[in-house]
């Protein structure tokens, strides 16, 4: 009986003890995606947790695009695939002429390079199977004073793929 009240009160004091500890060190969530651009001028930010449109952006696209923002929930940049923009809202430089085009359902996306907290990938493909095919763009944030520009543009990766699958081309090649 003694053995059993002593290993409840042994649990009752380590459970505590987590509890206590979780509070002690709160996680901190990654905010990467705190700001979606998207459509004609639309956007929306989740800073507050909640969902508030936000119209300062200059996107115009009919289907895809890419936003980014640092762990802390700042806006880097974002993208319609063919064009790139700044956290201030204006064209990077060399932020022109990306191969994603603007009748791609997913014309681009945003990715870091692992281990670097100013070079970025965006990846774009081009329209149903086109000879544009799927290519990468780096950004690198160190330049134009901390906004950003392109340092590589349209790399290929692969030609042709298509934007969404094809559920016959693929029955076909297996």
């Amino acid at each position: 009986m003694k053995a059993q009240k002593l290993q409840q009160i042994l649990f009752v004091f380590i459970f505590g003890l987590l509890l206590l500890g979780f509070n002690l060190f709160p996680a901190f969530a990654q905010k990467e995606t705190n700001f979606w651009y998207f459509g004609a001028y639309a956007g929306v930010s989740f800073d507050s947790g909640s969902p508030v449109a936000v119209t300062d952006g200059i996107l115009s696209t009919n289907e895809g695009c890419a936003t980014i923002s640092d762990s802390d929930g700042q806006l880097l940049f974002y993208t319609s695939g063919n064009r790139v923009f700044n956290r201030n809202h204006i064209q990077m430089p060399n932020g022109f002429g990306l191969a994603g085009d603007a009748s791609s359902s997913q014309a681009a996306v945003i990715a870091p390079l692992p281990g670097s907290n100013t070079i970025y990938y965006i990846f774009t493909v081009d329209e149903e199977g086109n000879s544009l095919g799927f290519r990468y763009t780096i950004i690198d944030l160190s330049l134009a004073g901390g906004l950003g520009d392109v340092v590589m543009k349209n790399v290929l990766l692969l030609t042709p793929v298509s934007e969404k699958g094809n559920c016959r081309q693929t029955q076909q090649q297996f």
